[in-house]
Order: C-alpha cells, then structure tokens, then sequence
C-alpha cells in the first residue's frame, strides 16, 4: 500500500491510496495454506458434525425412521430456501441503527440458524439414503444403475457441481452469505412469487435429492468393493483414494483453468463436468475415509459419547473458526456459469479472506485518517490496480457464483 501526491490543479490537492496486492510467492503461498487448512482441518470437522449428527439418528432409529427424517429434512430445507431472503433481509442487511444488541442478536440467530439447518440438512440426506436403503437393498447391481441415472439428470440439468462438498468448499460465517443461497432458476420472490416457490421446491426436492442419490450410491460401491471383510483396510483404502484424487484435482487445477479459458460452448462445459466427476469422486472417499476412521477409533468402546463429542465439539470448533457455514450442503449452482476459467475455481477461501478483509479494514482506516487530516480542497483517490478489467465480466455471474463476495475479491486479489 502505497500514498503519494499525484498533482495539483488549481490548489485543488490530490492523493492517491495504490492498493498493490500481494507478490506471486506470497500468493502461492497462501494458496497452498488454503489448501492445507481445508484438508487437514475443516473437512474433517465438517465431516464429524455429519458423522456425530448422522450417528444419533442411526442410534434412536425407532425416532428417526426413514421416510419421516426425509420428508422433515425437505420440508425443513425447502422452507429456509423460501425464507432466505426475508432471512437475510432482517438479519444480514446495512438496514437499521448499528449497535451491540443488534449485532449479538444477528450472530446468536445466525449459529442457531446454522444447526438447525446443518440438522435438516442431515435428516434429508439420511432420509433420502435409507429410503434407498430399504425399498432397493445393498447390491452392486442396483447401487450403479441408481448412481449412473442420477448423474446423467444432473449432468443433463447442469448441476454437476452440487455433488461437491469440502474440501472443495469452504464457506465463511459472513454476513451476505449466512442465509443467502441460489436456487436453480434464479427466481427473486419479490417479481414472481409463484416461481419463486416452484423454483425453491425443484432446487431441494429434485436437485437435492438427485445429490443424495448419487452420493449414495458411489459410497455403497465404495463399501462393496473396498475390502468389504476389512473395515480398517477399507477405511484406509478410502483415505488413501480420497486425499489422492483431491491432491491431484488442486495440483492440476491451473491446467485445467488454463484449458477451461481456451474452450466455449459445448467442450467447455465437457471439460467441466469431467473435472467435476473426478473431484466428485475424491469428495466422497474423503468423506468416507474420514467417518470410517472415526468410528472405527474414536471411542469406539463411548458410542453415545463419542457421537455427541463428534456432533457438538465439532461444529463448535468450526464456527470458532468463523467457517461453520461449511457444514450446509445448501444452494444450486450451475456448471460452467462463470466465464472462462473461473468455472474450475473452487472456492477454497480461508486465509485469504481473512488477508483480504484486515486489507480493507486497514485501507478503510487510511482513508478515515485522510480524510480528517485533509482540508476540503483536498481529493483522496484510492486505485485498486487492475480492478476495471474484471468487474464487467463478473456482472453477469457475481450473484450465482460458489464464491461469495469476499471471496470474489480475494479471487480478483490472489489471481495468478
């Protein structure tokens, strides 16, 4: 950050504040401490909040049986995406008088609407999963056939990348995105209410539920053909596979982007989706890597404790973490929406955000210091290089993005 005068014009003093964002190296680094943070730390917390939360279902089963958490979790999914903008409206907007009581108040309902959510979330997709479970059984034969026509919807409908989970999302307790979230038709209620809630049910009763589906039935090819006899193995196996593939995906993610950038129309969107399958599959033998380990050594002689450890500290961890966001499975999201290669970018944010935002906290402050210092024939610039050649591309996109607002800034600052 640099200041200096640049002219004066008719006593008219002016100063500009140069926004010089961070070299390459530190860029680079950043970005492999992203990396390193959702793998080793946020995904499997989010993991284990699932595991715990999923665990306790399976545990007083009589309570919880299939159909009922199903159809609770949607009703409850469906009825935060039609408030989400009321929602956000109230709780997350500039509207209002500032103060400790409004700002407590706005944090305390945003955790609660955080579990809740995380809770309906998980009994949609335990639901949507055990309903599999009971009306088509176990076999291989079954587990591919419902797999492959699922992902051929999705592929056909563009939504590709909703099988994507951490590690490859990270979302960040901020404001405008603790309750705002797309839906697949990007229908605002305030112009059509009636498609409004058209669109809101198709996004979580199909899309969602094509997701669960799918996910489902790689995890049970998973279990059938990863030493089924060797649990330990198979866990191992999993972790092995998982870390594998998603090591590989963020390694040849600047190829891929390189590729995505060079292509349009149909090949971009193949390009894609395969890119997006293969991170798909890394996703799930993460995940279930990760719950295998757990249950297998975590307090495997406690399984109540260990569920509520896992259930509760686990998502205290995260929102103290300020990413407990991370847990919803939430939003419809299009395949190869964002322009050139930004459609393979995942938005893995998490020291850069919090890079970005003590940057505009301190380039706030200057500007304050400024501005009381200077007299009134004085104009304070503040140039930010190279801001004016992406802000028109991102027009079109900004709103139906993975990446939130801050992280659409921390992309624009840390873009190589």
């Amino acid at each position: 950050m640099e200041e200096h005068e640049r002219v004066s014009l008719e006593g008219l003093q002016i100063y500009s504040i140069s926004l010089t964002p961070p070299n390459r190296w530190i860029k680079r680094l950043l970005h492999v401490s992203d990396t390193i943070v959702s793998l080793v730390i946020i995904t499997p917390l989010a993991v284990a909040h699932w595991r715990g939360t999923w665990s306790f279902m399976d545990y007083h089963e009589d309570i919880f049986p299939p159909w009922h958490c199903f159809l609770l979790g949607s009703v409850l999914h469906t009825a935060f995406a039609l408030l989400r903008e009321s929602l956000h409206d109230e709780f997350s907007s500039n509207r209002g008088t500032k103060s400790w009581c409004r700002t407590i108040k706005n944090f305390i309902i945003s955790k609660i609407y955080t579990y809740i959510f995380s809770v309906a979330c998980i009994l949609q997709w335990r639901g949507g999963w055990a309903v599999l479970d009971l009306h088509l059984g176990h076999s291989s034969n079954t587990a591919i056939i419902v797999t492959v026509v699922t992902f051929v919807i999705l592929v056909g409908i563009r939504c590709v990348r909703n099988t994507l989970a951490p590690p490859f999302v990270i979302i960040m307790d901020y404001r405008d995105s603790a309750f705002i979230f797309p839906t697949r038709f990007r229908i605002e209620g305030v112009h059509k209410p009636g498609l409004y809630v058209l669109d809101c049910a198709f996004s979580v009763l199909c899309v969602g539920t094509l997701v669960v589906f799918v996910w489902r039935g790689v995890w049970l090819l998973m279990d059938i053909f990863l030493s089924p006899n060797d649990p330990e193995l198979s866990a191992f196996l999993s972790l092995g596979i998982g870390y594998g593939i998603v090591a590989l995906i963020f390694i040849i993610q600047p190829l891929m982007r390189w590729t995505c950038e060079r292509l349009d129309g149909i090949w971009r969107l193949i390009a894609t989706d395969i890119f997006l399958t293969l991170s798909f599959i890394g996703t799930v033998n993460m995940w279930r890597g990760v719950w295998s380990t757990i249950d297998l050594y975590f307090l495997p002689d406690s399984q109540l404790l260990s569920i509520w450890i896992t259930h509760g500290i686990s998502l205290i961890l995260l929102a103290l973490l300020n990413c407990s966001n991370s847990v919803l499975l939430r939003g419809v999201y299009i395949d190869a929406e964002e322009p050139a290669g930004l459609c393979v970018v995942f938005p893995v944010y998490y020291i850069r955000q919090l890079f970005q935002k003590e940057r505009s906290k301190k380039q706030k402050r200057l500007l304050n210091d400024k501005l009381e210092k200077r007299d009134n024939n004085t104009i304070l610039l503040i140039e930010d290089p190279g801001e004016s050649v992406k802000n028109n591309n991102r027009e079109n996109y900004n709103n139906n993005s993975k990446i939130s607002d801050q992280e659409h800034q921390c992309e624009h600052m840390f873009n190589q």
